[in-house]
């Protein structure tokens, strides 16, 4: 029914967010640019932790995508409980909602343990979903959905994008026209509470101050970072990313739109395709992978929660170097 979010409903969401708030930032963040080296380091800050790592990455939770999503082979993972990887079939759909759900689960199960948690990976909007929360809003709504798409027919996207401007000018402004789907969520939230997207929305545009968190962002050169980001492709290719594409290719359910337009397996699958000369797609992915990086940089200084290190030699507060801890021992005088 229209409207039915009433106080005592938003009261308890906001208890809700406040109480995920406070699991998900009793956990340490390892994160950066692609290439930066946050899978090696994340082996060693882990032991150094006590922890288990949960995979930040929106691509590496598909099965069948190992070598484009860089993936760490179990025998390289150094013994440390890997979590949140191979674990949807990539003909699935997998929201950042669902990552969130997830992903805080297995923080329950790891605390119980004793143990502690790392979160490791490169997508921003994944971090921002465990920092901060996500509004799932009420449940689809398949009539008024309907309703809306019956509207459409014979009408260009502008249609629902200019009702979306009359009650949400702050969300219409955000999205492109053409994005149908996010524009019926708008609509139908609007729909029903009575209120628009954006008004919740905004409770999860603030962030903890870096010195409550533990968020740490590995930082690299932009010139060794793009040749590192080039040496990556080609052993990609090496390996047989392309081979990789081309099983997904041929897989009698066809992998999902996200998982389609992963870096490099686009790129690969558009040569596949016959749309591009084989060289012309490895330049792109090359290309492609090192403007995400730049983009990627940029969210990382967009949250107030994260802390900046060298991917060389990275200090985390709290956690003395391993060399440091020798260097201590070595001066301590022997017990008589």
């Amino acid at each position: 029914m229209k409207h039915s979010y009433h106080k005592k409903k938003q009261s308890e969401d906001e208890l809700e967010l406040a109480r995920f708030r406070r699991l998900t930032l009793s956990c340490w963040y390892l994160t950066g640019p692609t290439a930066s080296g946050k899978s090696r380091t994340g082996i060693t800050l882990a032991r150094r932790l006590g922890a288990e790592i949960i995979s930040l990455d929106s691509m590496a939770i598909y099965r069948e995508m190992d070598i484009g999503t860089a993936k760490m082979l179990p025998e390289e993972r150094g013994g440390i409980p890997h979590h949140m990887i191979d674990i949807v079939d990539p003909s699935e759909e997998y929201s950042l909602a669902q990552y969130v759900r997830d992903a805080s689960n297995k923080i329950d199960e790891i605390q119980l343990r004793g143990k502690a948690v790392l979160f490791v990976g490169g997508t921003p909007l994944y971090l921002k979903g465990m920092l901060r929360g996500v509004f799932e809003g009420p449940p689809t709504d398949h009539e008024f959905r309907a309703q809306l798409l019956r509207k459409m027919e014979g009408n260009p996207p502008e249609l629902l994008h200019k009702l979306l401007k009359k009650v949400d000018p702050a969300t219409a402004k955000r999205l492109h026209p053409n994005d149908v789907r996010r524009i019926v969520r708008a609509l139908e939230v609007y729909e029903k509470t009575g209120k628009p997207i954006s008004f919740f929305q905004k409770q999860f545009e603030f962030g903890t101050p870096a010195s409550q968190c533990q968020v740490y962002v590995l930082q690299t050169p932009r010139e060794e970072l793009y040749a590192r980001i080039n040496k990556r492709v080609d052993r990609m290719i090496y390996e047989g990313f392309l081979d990789e594409v081309r099983l997904l290719a041929e897989r009698k359910v066809p992998i999902s739109k996200t998982a389609r337009q992963a870096l490099g397996y686009k790129e690969l699958f558009d040569y596949i395709e016959g749309k591009m000369k084989y060289g012309q797609a490895v330049d792109l992915i090359k290309q492609n992978t090192r403007n995400f990086a730049k983009r990627q940089e940029t969210w990382f200084r967009s949250l107030v929660e994260c802390r900046f290190t060298s991917s060389e030699k990275p200090e985390f507060e709290g956690i003395k170097d391993e060399n440091e801890e020798e260097s201590e021992q070595e001066q301590q005088p022997a017990e008589s």
